[in-house]
């Protein structure tokens, strides 16, 4: 029984390894019709947010088939909850990544020039902690998932940059205004996909450790804490059970 539920385990992580590999060309994809103004790399963008859609719905009937089949507890559950988690933030940078690619299609002229240096510098910081995130969800990497946290910071600062490179573009010459409206799109989207990936790396630390620091203060009891967990891990049993239904 114990064989075929590991079997059942591994068969999820390899779903999410490839729901990640599928964003992480969606990512890249559509950086690169940013930087190259290529077109077909960007309706290419949008078609894998097709797919990125259907592996969601893939994963979660494989999750709610094993905790209706299985009645997961502990880390088994943990594994389960936080996949169905990191499938949704997944798709969202899915979808942030298409949104991307359609404001590129829409803009006429090459996107990045020497005034949006900082947007540039995002797309590489954000791409960075995408990839980060997935390796620490597949490796167990709590350190991994950690860096990706910080890292969070790195893109919120270049966002700040963006902001400000905006006001100067507009500043300097008003006809370029749609242009730069478009730059701080792209510049949210990117920032929204930086939140997406700290949300995964902190499901991958809860996944690990059992618990979100901020939820569980260092004060308790190692007792206090193992009962808010279990209450936790019978909130969330209930609550997929319930969104199942």
């Amino acid at each position: 029984m114990r064989k075929t539920f590991d079997a059942q385990l591994e068969d999820l992580n390899v779903l999410l390894i490839e729901m990640g590999a599928q964003i992480e060309l969606a990512l890249k994809g559509c950086i690169e019709a940013l930087i190259d103004r290529d077109a077909e790399k960007a309706k290419e963008v949008v078609e894998i947010e097709k797919l990125t859609d259907m592996k969601e719905r893939e994963i979660e009937d494989h999750c709610y088939r094993l905790i209706l089949q299985q009645q997961p507890v502990a880390r088994d559950l943990r594994t389960i909850s936080s996949a169905l988690k990191i499938i949704t933030d997944m798709e969202r940078i899915g979808d942030q990544a298409a949104d991307i690619a359609t404001l590129t299609l829409k803009t006429k002229s090459k996107m990045i020039d020497k005034d949006f240096a900082d947007l540039k510098k995002m797309a590489e910081e954000t791409s960075k902690m995408i990839t980060a995130a997935i390796d620490s969800f597949v490796q167990k990497n709590e350190e991994k998932a950690r860096t990706v946290i910080d890292n969070d910071d790195i893109v919120d600062n270049l966002f700040e940059l963006v902001r400000e490179d905006t006001v100067k573009y507009i500043q300097s010459d008003k006809a370029k205004a749609e242009k730069a409206l478009n730059y701080f799109m792209i510049a949210k989207y990117l920032e929204r996909i930086g939140d997406h990936a700290t949300n995964i790396a902190e499901w991958v630390i809860y996944a690990i450790t059992g618990h979100h620091a901020i939820e569980f203060p260092t004060e308790l009891t190692e007792a206090a804490r193992e009962e808010k967990l279990r209450a936790k891990e019978q909130e969330m049993f209930n609550e997929i059970l319930g969104e199942k239904k």
